[in-house]
């Protein structure tokens, strides 16, 4: 690009466009090489540079590169009002170049929660900016030809020694062609814009004189709208209306005449009566006839117009004809047929239109034509689309074309004609690339992005085929499912980044085992299945040692060796089982059962393995019964929080999840809540219990209550939800709790695991008045080095330093310490599990403020809660 291209021409380029569209831009290569600076308003860049990060600009330089659909991107940014874009210029399907800009769009009534980017002198429109930037797509389009053929030219000047002013006229003409352009979006007046066409198109040609003839209505006389002269050069008319119409200028073809152009008589005379010695009329067109003569004349000497010469001149009365249509269709758009031709000729989709009575194709615009040549001259067309469009029917057709391998969607609608007959009007859109990406896209859905295996949807499609296969030809098969021992110690140790190093290290290794290489499949997290086909079974007893020789190896991960093992459980199909998810439970309780014995175990599904497998099946399927059914199985038990700064009284409640399950009985929450977030129920139970908890403490404070708070704990699952913020406001509009009664608990280990990551959301959920709380506070790692990075409101203290509190002068020492931590940072400590009498009074001038546990009161229902707390003590 940079032989075609000058970059300084380039800026300025770029600096008129950027002008013109009061946008900012700067261009990068092929490569993401910057080869310009920032256009736009010199006092508006650096804010821009500072508000907007140029990797993110980049971002969107890949994506337009590296798409097969798109040449330019509009994408939003952080700001509501700032948009960015890339447009990207490309030769052959490649880029060569790519403008990555961005722009501020008008002032207008602003959104309350949204950002802007305020002080920017430069605004603009979303049109004007798409205007310009497909303006200078085709500008730079056309330059880049022009320049690729000077190219051509220059090396065909080194082999042929053509002359150097040649090539100086080429990079003249791209100049010249570039000013005309420009006045595509000039908002002078159309004699304006004109005298400063033909004074451009002048000077490049070097004439003598060139004018702009407007013909009357009668057609016998032209009018001067426009002329220029060059040096020393005086006009031919001596007034400028109401001329006699030159009897060369009738038709409706360019004529083009040079010195040796044999020429009727009449063109002759007419030469010789204005002293030119050659001449180009090129007319233009308005409402479908021709209006007006663009005429050029060389009177001083003999000339021969070249080839280059006369493309010119075809390119600039072609800008010269758009700035004509568009300011007559700025004025009035007539609904005439050739008006409507015009339109339906410069869409880009193909369109044809018939009678739905006779068949007959009425109209077909220049792209339809263009596309279907073939067919219309074999008379073929009606084999592609009338099967969908024959009968007159309306809708959206999807079209296959063998013949040219290509895909349409067929639009068919029914509309009144120009000549008032009802027709149907067929637009057609090739969507082969979107086909082909259809199938990209499918194929991408069943692959694991992280390890490039299969996925669990793929899993279960080829598990159903594989079952089938086996039945059919009397053989088995195995299915094996493996989960990784202790992988949370590699993630939390090491970081999850090393985390995904040793799951796409696993996945390889695995791929390579000969029988299974493309039946490995990752479930999810440190989950895989494999499955042994039916044709691999013989070589069962060989996989299961190669997989298990896997992870008795080391791992080396952050420059040392780590250990990491594997239990795996085995179910044979179909003997064990013909339904796919029958056998991945049954799989599944196979590897829990080799966990449940030590882990590092392979273990084979029996019908008699131990109850517990059962029991966890039972609550299993309780479970999602529960949920299904409005989680009414599901209670919320509140334990008191006690002030003891105000006299021991009970400021709230911790809410806290007890299922007491109709077929099972009651079930401590120990064991029900790991499974619920192996799972995947903890969402919507913890969403059902902070809802009910909202509602409960919203009636509190409505009886006279009206500081009452309710502490609600969210677990790692919750809290890692994308939308966590947004059901939390949800919740508060919903049941109108006042925000600041609200605590969310949540555990250290989580907060320190994730600490950029879980400082956003706190922060977010702080922003709607929700209080947090840091639970189990003392049991995770470095607290005291992370606690004044985690936003809250509440330290809660984990009972295990109370056990012992009135004997250990270490959970003494501690308590104290926090308690003077949190008075220094601004924050309330809550000690849990008080259960005596002596632990309570050994909290005295550790400056706690909250207490909770057996010694005040257990969890109770919350109907006790209300009668003991809210109803039968003095209102404050």
């Amino acid at each position: 690009m940079q032989d075609l291209l000058d970059f300084g021409e380039l800026k300025r380029i770029q600096d008129k466009f950027c002008t013109l569209g009061s946008f900012f831009a700067f261009c990068v290569d092929e490569t993401g090489k910057r080869i310009s600076d920032f256009s736009g308003n010199a006092a508006d860049i650096p804010k821009l540079k500072e508000a907007l990060d140029e990797d993110y600009l980049y971002g969107l330089f890949e994506r337009v590169r590296d798409s097969l659909l798109e040449d330019q991107i509009v994408d939003d940014t952080k700001y509501h009002n700032v948009k960015a874009v890339a447009a990207a210029y490309k030769m052959n399907g490649k880029p060569m170049l790519c403008w990555l800009a961005c722009y501020v769009l008008e002032e207008e009534e602003k959104e309350p929660d949204a950002l802007y980017l305020e002080g920017i002198e430069a605004t603009t429109t979303e049109e004007r900016v798409e205007e310009c930037m497909e303006l200078a797509r085709i500008f730079l389009n056309r330059l880049v030809q022009d320049r690729n053929q000077l190219f051509f030219t220059q090396e065909k000047f080194r082999k042929t020694r053509y002359s150097a002013s040649e090539m100086e006229r080429n990079l003249k003409r791209a100049e010249a062609l570039a000013e005309t352009v420009q006045l595509l979006e000039s908002n002078q007046p159309f004699e304006e814009v004109c005298d400063r066409m033909l004074g451009v198109v002048g000077r490049y040609l070097e004439i003598s004189s060139t004018q702009l003839m407007q013909i009357s209505k009668d057609g016998d006389k032209v009018d001067i709208i426009g002329e220029w002269l060059g040096e020393g050069i005086v006009s031919i008319f001596d007034h400028t209306k109401d001329i006699d119409r030159p009897a060369i200028l009738k038709g409706d073809k360019p004529l083009v005449i040079s010195q040796d152009t044999i020429v009727s008589r009449e063109a002759k005379e007419f030469l010789e009566s204005v002293h030119d010695k050659a001449f180009i009329a090129m007319p233009l067109v308005a409402n479908s006839k021709v209006a007006m003569y663009w005429c050029m004349n060389e009177c001083r000497q003999q000339r021969s117009w070249s080839l280059n010469d006369i493309h010119f001149v075809n390119d600039v009365t072609k800008v010269l004809q758009s700035i004509l249509t568009k300011r007559i269709q700025k004025n009035s758009l007539a609904s005439s047929f050739a008006s409507l031709q015009a339109i339906l000729d410069n869409v880009g989709s193909a369109i044809y239109v018939k009678d739905i009575d006779t068949d007959q194709l009425l109209f077909a615009n220049k792209v339809f034509r263009q596309t279907f040549e073939r067919e219309l001259k074999e008379g073929t067309l009606e084999e592609v689309f009338d099967s969908a469009d024959s009968l007159g029917k309306e809708g959206y057709f999807e079209v296959n074309y063998v013949g040219r391998n290509r895909w349409y969607d067929l639009q068919v609608n029914r509309i009144m004609w120009v000549d008032g007959r009802e027709v149907s009007l067929c637009a057609i859109f090739d969507i082969t690339d979107k086909k082909i990406y259809q199938r990209k896209i499918e194929q991408q859905a069943y692959t694991d992005f992280l390890t490039g295996l299969y996925n669990r949807m793929c899993c279960e499609r080829d598990l159903a085929c594989e079952i089938d296969k086996a039945k059919d030809a009397g053989s088995t098969g195995a299915l094996l499912y493996l989960d990784l021992d202790d992988f949370k110690h590699i993630n939390d140790g090491l970081g999850h980044q090393y985390g995904d190093v040793l799951l796409k290290a696993i996945s390889s290794n695995l791929k390579r085992i000969k029988g299974i290489q493309k039946s490995c499949y990752r479930m999810g997290g440190d989950e895989f299945v494999i499955i042994i086909p039916a044709e691999s079974y013989q070589e069962y007893e060989r996989i299961i040692e190669e997989i298990k020789d896997i992870f008795a190896k080391p791992w080396f991960l952050k420059d040392a060796d780590y250990y990491c093992t594997m239990s795996m459980g085995i179910v044979t199909f179909p003997d064990e089982g013909e339904s796919v998810q029958d056998l991945i439970k049954k799989a599944d309780i196979a590897m829990y059962e080799a966990k449940k014995s030590g882990k590092n175990r392979v273990a084979h599904y029996a019908h008699g393995l131990s109850s517990l497998s059962n029991k966890r099946l039972d609550m299993e399927k309780n479970m999602r019964d529960a949920t299904t059914s409005g989680y009414e199985e599901f209670e919320v038990y509140f334990q008191p929080i006690v002030d003891i700064t105000k006299g021991a009284v009970c400021t709230g409640a911790e809410a806290l999840i007890r299922w007491n399950s109709v077929a099972l009985g009651f079930i401590p929450p120990s064991d029900f809540i790991p499974l619920a977030e192996y799972l995947g129920l903890i969402n919507p139970i913890g969403n059902h219990v902070l809802r009910t908890a909202c509602i409960a403490c919203k009636k509190w404070n409505d009886e006279g209550r009206k500081n009452f708070k309710v502490n609600v704990n969210l677990s790692v699952v919750q809290l890692l939800q994308t939308d966590i913020v947004d059901i939390v406001k949800q919740t508060i509009e919903e049941t109108q709790i006042d925000p600041h009664n609200l605590t969310l608990e949540v555990t250290e280990s989580l907060a320190i695991n994730d600490m950029e990551r879980m400082k956003g959301i706190l922060n977010r959920i702080r922003a709607l008045g929700v209080r947090i709380a840091l639970d189990d506070f003392g049991t995770g790692y470095s607290s005291l080095n992370h606690i004044r990075e985690i936003p809250l409101d509440v330290i809660k203290v984990d009972q295990n330093f109370v056990r012992d509190l009135a004997e250990d002068n270490y959970s003494k020492s501690f308590i104290r310490m926090v308690g003077e931590l949190a008075d220094a940072i601004g924050v309330n400590v809550c000690v849990e599990g008080i259960e005596t009498k002596r632990q309570f009074d050994a909290l005295s001038g550790m400056r706690v403020q909250l207490i909770q546990g057996y010694y005040f009161d257990k969890p109770m229902k919350q109907e006790a809660f209300e009668k003991k707390y809210v109803q039968g003590a003095e209102k404050k």
